[in-house]
C-alpha cells in the first residue's frame, strides 16, 4: 500500500502552462509543413529494393533508414497490434513500457539522427513523475533523477543503512557508459562466420567496460526490487552474461521514460517518417490488406510476399525480417526446400511472455503521492514484481478524459500458461487485480473498467498478444546478448527482430535494424542517394 505520509503533491503532475504565441503584423510565421496522410489503398508499385515484414522496431528503423538512403522500400506490417485496443469504450494499451533515453544508446541516436527524427522524439519522449517509484510491503521510494532528492528518500526509509544500496544505485546509473564506445562501433553482432567471430572478440579484448558486473548485487529488499526491471528491459530469459545484466538495466534505471503510445507509438513515428521519405506502407491504419498469406522463393532466394485477399505478389529483391520466427516459419510453404532457414528460425523458443491488466479509475481515487511509474514487490514467485504505469484515460476515438486515469500493471508469466485455458488467465487476472487493491484501496468500487488484454483485446491474432516475451535460443550467444544470427540460409533474407539481440532489449532492436540497413546495402550493391 503506498504510504499515506508521502509529502503532498509527490506524484502529481506539473501541468505547464501553456505557449502563448504572439502575432506578427508585419511577418506572418510560415505554415508548418502539411502532414502526410496515410494511403488508404494498395501501393501502385509492385517492385521494390527491399520488403521489410514485420511490425517490430528493428525492422521499421531499417524500413527508414534505407528509403532515406534512397532504396525502394515497401514496409508490410503483418503482426501490429495498432495504437492500443479497445474495450469498454476506451483505448487501452497492451502493456507497461519503458524507452531509455536516446542518449544511453548512442548508436541508436546516431541512425535516429540520420534519418531526422532525435528532435521530435526527445520532444515527445517525457519522464514519469517521479521517474521510478519502488514499492515494497514496508517500504516506499521515490527514486528521483535529482541526487539530493534520492538521497534524501533512502535516509527518510532506511537512515544510515540505506547509504550502501544508494551508492551501489547511483553506480549502477552509469555502468552502461564505459561499453558505450564498443557499440559506437558497429561491431558484428551476432558474429557471422570465422572472420566476424574473431574480429569481434578483438574488439572484445579493448573494451573491458564488457565484462563488468551489475554492482547493484545485493539481497536487501530495494536492490532485489531494482533488479526486478530487468525483465522488462530485455528479451532473454535469464540473462547470464555481465552484459545482458548490466547494460539494459543501466539505461532503464538512469531513464525510464515514457513515449506517448508507448511501443506502439514509437512505431508509429517511425511509420510516418517512412511514409514521407517515400516508401510504402501496408499496415492496419491505412488498409485492410496488411497481413502475409506465405513467402514466395525462385529456387533457394526469396522473391517476393503474397497477402490474404489479395492475388498481388510484391517483389523486391532482399526481405528484411522484423517479425517473429515463428510467425515467418508459418509462411514458409515447401519447409524442405528451405531447411536451413526453419532449422535456424527453430532455434528460437518463447519462454515467457508480459502479461497485463489494466484499470480505468477516477484519478481521484489514486493514492496521495503515487507515481507513475512503479515496480511494485509482490511477493509472489510465479508473477516477481509488478510494472505499474499511469496512462491517460482516452476514449476508443482518442479523446483525453483529464478526470480518470488507466492504470496497467504487467508481470512475467510461462508462454505455457497459454495452454491451462481461459480460466486460468482469469485467475492470473485476479492475482494482479489482487495486488493492485492493495496498493490502491481506494479505487475498490470505484473502478470503472478492467481489461487484461490477453482475454479482452479482441480480433487480435496469436503473438501479438505478447507484446514482450522472452526467448531462449538454442545457439552460442556472443557476449551473452546474441540470439538469432542476422544472416541465414536464404541469403537475401535477413532477420531484424528482437530475437537478433535479445540481451540487449530495445537498444537490441534498433542494432539489429542499423545493421540490417548495412547488409542490404552491401547485398544490392546500389550507390545510395540521401533524401531529405
Amino acid at each position: 500500500m503506498i504510504h499515506a505520509e508521502a509529502p503532498p503533491g509527490v506524484g502529481k503532475r506539473c501541468e505547464a502552462p501553456g505557449n502563448v504565441c504572439s502575432v506578427r503584423d508585419a511577418m506572418p510565421m510560415p505554415a508548418a509543413r502539411p502532414k502526410q496522410l496515410p494511403s488508404t489503398t494498395a501501393p501502385s508499385r509492385h517492385v521494390y529494393d527491399v520488403i521489410v515484414l514485420g511490425s517490430q522496431l528493428g525492422g521499421a528503423l531499417a524500413a527508414v533508414m534505407l528509403a532515406k538512403r534512397g532504396y525502394g522500400v515497401l514496409l508490410v506490417e503483418h503482426d501490429g497490434t495498432g495504437p492500443g485496443y479497445e474495450h469498454g469504450g476506451y483505448l487501452l494499451p497492451y502493456a507497461p513500457f519503458i524507452a531509455p533515453s536516446l542518449k544511453t544508446m548512442p548508436a541508436v541516436e546516431e541512425a535516429f539522427t540520420e534519418v531526422g527524427l532525435t528532435t521530435e522524439l526527445q520532444r515527445h519522449q517525457q519522464p514519469h513523475v517521479p521517474e521510478l517509484q519502488l514499492v515494497m510491503p514496508h517500504h516506499r521510494l521515490d527514486l528521483h533523477a535529482d541526487p539530493a532528492r534520492r538521497s534524501a528518500e533512502f535516509v527518510r526509509e532506511f537512515g544510515s543503512e540505506g547509504e550502501r544500496v544508494l551508492a551501489d544505485l547511483s553506480a549502477s546509473l552509469r555502468q552502461h557508459e564505459p561499453s558505450d564506445a564498443f557499440f559506437k562501433e558497429e561491431p558484428p553482432l551476432p558474429p557471422d562466420g570465422l572472420l566476424e567471430a574473431w574480429n569481434l572478440k578483438r574488439r572484445r579484448g579493448q573494451h573491458p567496460g564488457l565484462e563488468t558486473e551489475l554492482r547493484l548485487a545485493g539481497e536487501d529488499a530495494p536492490s532485489r526490487l531494482l533488479r526486478g526491471l530487468r525483465p522488462f528491459a530485455v528479451h532473454l530469459d535469464h540473462p547470464t552474461s555481465a552484459l545482458a545484466r548490466t547494460r539494459p538495466l543501466s539505461q532503464a534505471l538512469q531513464t525510464p521514460w515514457r513515449y506517448p503510445g508507448g511501443r506502439d507509438g514509437l512505431r508509429q513515428l517511425l511509420f510516418e517518417r517512412l511514409q514521407e521519405l517515400g516508401g510504402d506502407l501496408l499496415s492496419s491504419s491505412n488498409t485492410d490488406t496488411y497481413v502475409v498469406e506465405e513467402l514466395h522463393f525462385e529456387g533457394s532466394r526469396f522473391s517476393g510476399v503474397k497477402l490474404l485477399r489479395s492475388d498481388t505478389l510484391y517483389r523486391a529483391s532482399c526481405l528484411v525480417s522484423a517479425t517473429d520466427a515463428g510467425a515467418l516459419r508459418r509462411l514458409m510453404t515447401g519447409r524442405k526446400k528451405h531447411r536451413g532457414l526453419s532449422d535456424q528460425l527453430d532455434q528460437s523458443t518463447i519462454k515467457s511472455f508480459l502479461f497485463a491488466v489494466n484499470w480505468v479509475v477516477p484519478e481521484a481515487m489514486l493514492p496521495r503521492g503515487m507515481g507513475e511509474l512503479l515496480l511494485l514487490d509482490t511477493e509472489d514467485a510465479e508473477l516477481g514484481a509488478l510494472l505499474v504505469q499511469l496512462h491517460p484515460a482516452r476514449s476508443a476515438d482518442g479523446k483525453e478524459d483529464p478526470s480518470l486515469r488507466v492504470v496497467c500493471a504487467g508481470g512475467f508469466v510461462p508462454a505455457s500458461v497459454r495452454d491451462l485455458g481461459e480460466s486460468y488467465l482469469q485467475t492470473l487476472a485476479q492475482r494482479i487485480d489482487a495486488h493492485l487493491n492493495t496498493l490502491m484501496p481506494f479505487t475498490q468500487g470505484k473502478r470503472l473498467l478492467r481489461s487484461a488484454p490477453y482475454l479482452d483485446a479482441s480480433a487480435v491474432r496469436g503473438s501479438r498478444l505478447m507484446p514482450h516475451p522472452h526467448y531462449v535460443v538454442d545457439a552460442e550467444a556472443a557476449l551473452g546478448v546474441t540470439g538469432l544470427k542476422q544472416q541465414t540460409p536464404t541469403k537475401n533474407l535477413l532477420l531484424a527482430g528482437r530475437e537478433v539481440l535479445p540481451g540487449l532489449g530495445l537498444e537490441g532492436e534498433f542494432l539489429a535494424g542499423i545493421r540490417a540497413t548495412r547488409l542490404i546495402q552491401e547485398m544490392l550493391k546500389k550507390k545510395p542517394v540521401l533524401r531529405r
